[in-house]
């Protein structure tokens, strides 16, 4: 028992709850290149549009002759709970 308050239950309880996790469009999508020639160090910066970035990796391999790069897409991602599994103290549902 807790001084000046009601006792403390040492019982806990975990739910396991299933999550889903998928691309969201309204995130969109980024794509950059990067020189991996070494003492180079150049890349293209962040685009919305992969051509845009495989046309910078082109030109750059034009200019420098550089021919290996390291292409990077990054999206993004919203987590969804699933649905609750019914436990033995939550009635179930009926229709």
């Amino acid at each position: 028992m807790r001084p000046g308050g009601p006792p403390v239950s040492p019982r806990t309880v975990y739910r396991h709850v299933a999550h889903t996790i998928r691309h969201t469009p309204e995130g969109g999508i980024t794509y950059e290149a990067f020189c991996v020639t070494a003492d180079c160090g150049a890349e293209s910066g962040p685009h919305s549009k992969q051509e845009a970035a495989q046309d910078w990796a082109l030109r750059h391999t034009g200019r420098t002759g550089h021919d290996l790069f390291r292409r990077v897409f990054t999206d993004h991602a919203k987590v969804t709970r699933g649905e609750q599994r019914p436990t033995a103290t939550a009635p179930v549902p009926r229709p």
